[in-house]
């Protein structure tokens, strides 16, 4: 098979801050996959978790070095790819990207979308959330009321874990909570912004603002700590920075109650699948989120939605310039079509 990699840029509709820093703008990777006259389709897009991010140059340099890799096989042979990817040492958002795409191709080439594939449905998809930024509380505010303007959003996730710390947290959170329609649901994403001492305090905080649940309160590496955490906490905890892959939920299993799937994190829709399964196997809740994803990234992402407790895919949905549509927001949950593959399309017509 023959793999084309083409970057584009896409700018956010409002820039987005979380605990480590700030993001207006995305350079990411449209990755093709070609074989027997028929193309698939996956994305690329860069993030940084570790001293060594996956930026735009780092993935097309790692696709640049797997295409010949992959020359010798079919994009229906997954697990020898994957095989072949990981021990070269491919970046999981680069595994990613090539993985999407044979699952493109696959359903192209059955004339099923994926999510029909795997036996799925529908109906019952969780509203995805939409975020606002770490920002001071009248403009935390205005930007919820300018999601409002434009979505039929239902469910809101709130970054905090400000480095002014936790007035300013809660000046953020108690100004948007009363700013928000009745019966508006809330989530908390602090990215590891905050210590032991303080999730426990926030925890307890949050659950009397009437807040669903909380999303990686502590660092990671920190994980020791989760279980005191959990002992302590009248509210659900996710873990996101610190489970990556299927191998990183047993060691949770007993300190958080779910994680976030993010197929840049994890390298694809394959592990993505084993991260479902194992984590269900431990009793835990399947939250799917996202990094600065186009519209092709989240609706690979959203084929998974009916496994989901919780989804937060709405990155694309910030962006002013997205070269691509797919799955659609109906009722404020992000719906995959009934397109053979991801059902994606590209807006421009010169590709």
């Amino acid at each position: 098979m023959q793999i084309r990699v083409q970057p584009f840029t896409v700018h956010k509709r409002f820039p987005l801050t979380i605990s480590r820093g700030t993001t207006a703008q995305s350079t990411n990777l449209w990755v093709e996959v070609e074989h027997a006259g028929l193309q698939g389709w996956g994305e690329a897009s860069p993030f940084g978790l570790d001293a060594q991010p996956q930026t735009a140059e780092v993935l097309q340099a790692a696709l640049q070095q797997a295409a010949p890799l992959l020359q010798p096989f079919s994009p229906l042979e997954r697990q020898p790819i994957e095989q072949v990817l990981r021990q070269a040492q491919i970046p999981s958002a680069a595994r990613a990207a090539i993985d999407i795409a044979c699952h493109d191709w696959l359903g192209k080439r059955v004339g099923l979308p994926v999510w029909r594939l795997w036996g799925l449905e529908r109906q019952g998809i969780e509203p995805t959330s939409v975020t606002v930024g770490i920002n001071p509380p009248a403009a935390a505010c205005e930007r919820a009321r300018q999601w409002l303007a434009f979505t039929t959003v239902k469910v809101f996730k709130l970054k905090l874990g400000s480095p002014a710390g936790l007035a300013a947290d809660q000046a953020m959170l108690s100004a948007v909570r009363q700013d928000l329609p009745p019966g508006t649901r809330l989530s908390i994403d602090a990215n590891g912004g905050w210590s032991l001492s303080d999730a426990v305090h926030m925890c307890h905080w949050l659950a009397e603002q009437g807040v669903e649940s909380v999303e990686q309160p502590l660092p990671p590496g920190q994980e020791a700590d989760l279980r005191e955490l959990y002992r302590q906490s009248p509210l659900p905890l996710f873990a996101d920075e610190s489970c990556r892959t299927s191998q990183d939920i047993p060691k949770l299993a007993d300190r958080v109650h779910g994680i976030n799937i993010k197929l840049m994190k994890c390298g694809g829709l394959s592990e993505a699948l084993r991260m479902v399964h194992t984590a269900r196997a431990f009793g835990l809740q399947i939250m799917l989120g996202c990094y600065s994803d186009s519209a092709l990234a989240n609706t690979a992402a959203a084929q998974l939605a009916p496994f989901a407790d919780r989804v937060d895919l709405d990155s694309h949905l910030n962006l002013t310039d997205d070269p691509f549509s797919g799955a659609a927001l109906q009722d404020g949950c992000l719906i995959p079509n009934d397109q053979p593959g991801l059902g994606v399309q590209h807006r421009a017509s010169d590709r």
